[in-house]
């Protein structure tokens, strides 16, 4: 599978509650989906769980689920220091692994959608430009 982007999503989910990656394949199954959608979830303490693994295609993006790796930061719009940390630790180690994917958010790729809820490319921005000083 080629990978051409990296989704950053949320989970639309309480702010600062402690949802786990379990709790997101739970809730993905409830909707009769094969289990989690995506293939990383940051929870509130910054601990990164796994999903799907790479080489299952995502249920996050629709219809760009084939050639991505979809992320998801636990909460609705405020996150943590721990998640942001996490967050840009993780996106600089698949643009490592992914070197031609894009960062974007979900709302980049559906004009319906305000999911991760922040300006994606501005902040990917902020951690390359902080990476060169």
């Amino acid at each position: 599978m080629s990978i051409t982007r990296i989704v950053i999503h949320c989970s639309d989910s309480p702010n600062f509650r402690a949802d786990t990656a379990e709790d997101i394949h739970r809730w993905h199954r409830e909707r009769g989906w094969d289990g989690i959608g995506y293939h990383h979830v940051i929870c509130v303490d910054g601990d990164v769980q796994n999903g799907r693994p790479h080489y299952w295609q995502g249920a996050h993006a629709d219809p760009y689920n084939k050639d991505s790796i979809g992320i998801c930061l636990i909460g609705r719009d405020q996150f943590t220091n721990e998640q942001w940390r996490s967050l840009e630790g993780l996106v600089l180690s698949l643009t490592s692994e992914y070197p031609d994917a894009e960062v974007l958010g979900h709302r980049d790729l559906n004009e319906h959608k305000t999911c991760p809820n922040f300006d994606v490319s501005e902040w990917w921005t902020g951690v390359k430009a902080k990476r060169i000083d």
